[in-house]
């Protein structure tokens, strides 16, 4: 029986757990807070995260980190931006056979590292996968059917990773695209904010297709300058995502997005969740990249502008509106460059 544990008891953390059990695996379930996992072993629920929802039978949890360290597998489940703070506190006990499967979204907000050059700097020895894709954790958790990208430049390591998580339920698609099954996901969550202050905004469906459209363009330049394959952009963990993201209010960039759309403060909505909104924290760090390489992504800056800046929505949506006409292009990426 494989060991799997994952590191983070949200409400995706507590999904993967699920699917890992319902697999066959072993699997335990870490959280931050002691009082958290006796009520994860009590309840055999996560009513703080994920209410109303059984654990698999045979799931336990814990706080102590240094025993959820000694697994098979080791699914990172925590916010992106404490990603480096718990990998530097989990390498003292990690095995360097054991897999790191990264499952945060987002972009390093200080340094603008990718979650797995994070990964790299700190356990550089553990072999590394990804998992990203359009995966609202309710419904995996309940076992509707999705799928998702598991990226790894090991072949080998990614069919034991697929048998390891895979069900008819959850179908991981494998692909050794590191990069570019990051690019994304990191991005898309910035984009469902935008999208969310055009429904809270009422700005209309016609705004919101047009926002998906061009955010898109903006996931594929990025992607391009740090050397993503755009197959992968249009994929599950690119195209996918988005669309899921960026269309409903059940997603928390989304639903932050639709809140300052009506009016609401930043610092308000913020203090009234439990869960980490990761495109708050990503999208500082997109227009640092995009200033570094060079080149426009205005709607992933224009959210910034909102978040970090102190621009009203309104001046951020009427500074969109005015920019120039342009030709219908998607980005940079050019067949011959792709055939090579």
């Amino acid at each position: 029986m494989t060991k799997i544990n994952v590191i983070g008891a949200g409400a995706w953390g507590t999904a993967l757990a699920i699917v890992a059990r319902k697999c066959g695996n072993d699997v335990l379930l870490w959280t931050r807070q002691a009082d958290h996992a006796d009520a994860l072993n009590r309840e055999q629920t996560n009513q703080k995260y994920l209410r109303n929802v059984p654990l698999a039978p045979g799931i336990t949890a814990t706080s102590d980190l240094a025993i959820a360290s000694d697994a098979d597998i080791l699914l990172l489940v925590v916010p992106a931006q404490r990603t480096r703070e718990i990998l530097t506190r989990l390498k003292p006990s990690l095995a360097p056979e054991t897999v790191l499967i990264m499952c945060a979204k987002g972009i390093e907000q200080d340094s603008g590292r990718l979650m797995s050059e994070v990964v790299q700097e700190v356990t550089p020895d553990n072999p590394l996968a990804i998992l990203s894709g359009p995966n609202f954790a309710r419904e995996i958790a309940v076992g509707l059917p999705a799928a998702a990208t598991l990226a790894t430049e090991n072949k080998q390591i990614g069919e034991k990773l697929v048998d390891a998580v895979g069900l008819p339920t959850f179908r991981p698609y494998l692909t050794d695209d590191v990069v570019g099954a990051q690019i994304g996901g990191a991005v898309k969550n910035v984009l469902a904010i935008a999208c969310g202050v055009v429904s809270g905004g009422k700005l209309g469906e016609n705004a919101r297709a047009a926002l998906i459209t061009r955010g898109m363009a903006e996931i594929l330049r990025l992607g391009e300058k740090l050397g993503a394959r755009a197959e992968t952009l249009m994929g599950l963990s690119g195209l996918g995502d988005l669309v899921l993201t960026c269309s409903s209010p059940i997603s928390r960039n989304f639903s932050l997005g639709a809140a300052l759309g009506q009016g609401d403060i930043l610092g308000e909505i913020l203090q009234q969740r439990t869960a980490v909104t990761e495109g708050v924290y990503t999208a500082s760090a997109i227009c640092r990249l995009a200033e570094r390489f060079n080149i426009e992504m205005p709607i992933c800056c224009a959210v910034d502008e909102i978040l970090n800046g102190g621009v009203a929505v309104s001046s951020a949506v009427e500074e969109l509106l005015a920019r120039p006409f342009r030709d219908e292009r998607l980005a940079g990426f050019s067949p011959e460059k792709e055939r090579k």
